[in-house]
């Protein structure tokens, strides 16, 4: 948005538009003058000879001294965010943009696999992926022959905690495809050959996750930041036995259990006014009936208590993955925006500490960052990059630098640029109708209040030196994380434990993953 008006972007399909000619019914690219029309030769002379007296007679050179000037960051003022609730309990949230006749519907459920037991881990994301494989009387072909003929998209997911469905749209065909939502919703048939052939799927990701120094990397992060027993430190696809155990009847009875308009909230953004909204919702969705629906609540991790080295042996690997971190901060932690300004500085952009230190002066890796990942318990907070094997002791050093230096006052300018980073930036995320539907979301699950979006940019803008300090004291100790190098461990494990970082203790692949896995 710039200046109060709304800017659509590349996000927006359909924002190219033909142009036709009057009453001709033909796409006109340019002007409209042939190159073979009696006139064309006299007006190409017109418009050169125009040109050149357009042109002033001492021609001024651009002032490269010095960068250009930024202007204050944009305003991000959105229309009405409305509210409303079927009698059922299904919640509706809406916000209108009518600039391009186009409509996302996101159907939002508050389950995910911090719901699931141990012993079936991977059920809340198979449920999931298999909710548009069969729905109604279509099969997954026909569904995706028939959202695609009324030129949507149609998806279906889950995370840690939610799970949703969601498709968009033309505003023309959104009578159109509500009822395949609905059936995909309400309906789903669960065929067992497509949870057959899902299942293998997963079986083989694990097996291939085996030979991935990434994912081999982020598993023994999760698991020794949270614990095994903690939702945050398992797996959310599964194992080979949770996944090998999986029935169609488990994937109805959660869908009984779960998928229910009191667990429920449908996220409206675009061409569509709140009485059609409702309108089609109570149509499909009214008659859905309400039920007891089993709550989680994600205890609060311990803290990680001391400084340790975990190598994970990938015998001739020629990076070393390596992820620093430990427990972060909840999503409505009080400092929020100070955390956002902090990781802007230390590793959230390509200008940030750990990346101009480790890629642009040293050389070490492609690219190097940091995050907080804010979730409703406290996510973790991590350092992470991908280096080359003969520097991952120097590139610890270098990452072990960083993470001491932003304990120490920011300075004024850098403080101001990671605001700016943040500021100028955050417009951008609400041009497309799928941007405005995923703010909703983030709006939804975390309980933001409605005027949470208009006033973001003014809290980033307030966040102060001394904000940063406190803030990185509190969530940023050194002396207590969880060192993860997954690497040739006959090519580091000498200079590594030479950098005394504290006690080093080796893992092996299958420590960290588990046995190989049978497709089979």
């Amino acid at each position: 948005m710039e200046n109060g008006n709304w800017v659509i972007g590349i996000g927006d399909r359909g924002a190219g538009r033909e142009e036709r000619g009057s009453g001709s019914g033909h796409r006109v690219r340019g002007a409209g003058l042939s190159p073979r029309s009696p006139d064309h030769h006299y007006l190409l002379t017109t418009l050169l000879a125009l040109a050149f007296l357009a042109v002033p007679a001492v021609a001024q050179s651009p002032d490269r001294t010095s960068p250009p000037k930024l202007g204050p960051p944009p305003s991000l003022k959105l229309p009405a965010i409305q509210r409303f609730e079927l009698p059922n309990g299904l919640k509706v949230v809406l916000l209108e943009k009518n600039t391009l006749p186009l409509v996302q519907v996101t159907m939002l459920f508050n389950v995910g696999s911090v719901n699931e037991k141990p012993e079936k881990l991977g059920l809340a994301s198979m449920m999931a992926a298999m909710m548009d494989e069969g729905a109604g009387k279509r099969t997954s072909l026909e569904i995706a022959e028939e959202v695609e003929f009324y030129g949507a998209s149609l998806g279906v997911g889950g995370d840690l905690h939610t799970s949703a469905v969601s498709v968009f749209t033309p505003t023309s065909k959104l009578d159109d495809v509500m009822p395949i939502v609905a059936d995909v919703v309400l309906r789903p048939t669960f065929p067992q050959k497509e949870l057959d052939r899902l299942r293998k799927e997963r079986l083989t990701g694990l097996l291939q996750a085996h030979d991935q120094p990434r994912a081999i990397a982020s598993a023994a992060f999760r698991q020794l930041v949270y614990g095994n027993d903690h939702p945050y430190g398992r797996t959310a696809m599964g194992t080979e036995t949770s996944l090998k155990s999986l029935t169609v009847a488990d994937l109805k009875a959660w869908h009984e259990t779960y998928f229910r308009p009191n667990n429920a909230t449908v996220i409206v953004a675009g061409d569509v006014s709140r009485d059609r909204a409702r309108k089609l919702l109570d149509q499909w969705f009214g008659g859905w009936d309400p039920g007891r629906v089993p709550t989680v609540v994600v205890p609060p991790a311990p803290q990680v208590g001391s400084r340790t080295v975990y190598l994970v042996d990938k015998a001739e690997a020629p990076q070393s993955e390596i992820r620093i971190g430990r427990v972060g901060l909840p999503r409505k932690t009080n400092e929020y925006f100070a955390a956002t300004v902090l990781n802007t500085a230390l590793g959230g952009s390509f200008t940030s500490r750990l990346n101009q230190n480790l890629r642009e002066t040293h050389g070490y890796t492609y690219g190097a960052g940091s995050s907080f990942d804010f979730r409703p318990s406290a996510g973790p907070f991590m350092a992470a990059s991908a280096v080359k094997t003969d520097v991952t002791d120097e590139s610890l050093t270098e990452f072990m630098k960083e993470l001491n230096g932003i304990l120490q006052p920011i300075p004024a300018e850098e403080l101001t640029r990671a605001k700016n980073y943040v500021a100028l930036g955050y417009p951008g995320d609400f041009q497309s109708v799928q941007q405005i539907a995923g703010k909703l979301t983030e709006m939804v699950v975390y309980d933001l209040p409605s005027n949470y979006f208009n006033t973001y940019i003014e809290r980033v803008l307030g966040v102060t030196q001394a904000d940063v300090s406190r803030t990185g004291r509190s969530a940023i100790d050194p002396e207590k994380l969880v060192i993860v190098v997954v690497g040739d461990l006959a090519s580091i494990e000498k200079d590594v434990t030479a950098l005394g970082l504290g006690p080093v203790k080796n893992l092996t692949i299958e420590e960290v993953l588990g046995k190989k896995p049978s497709v089979e």
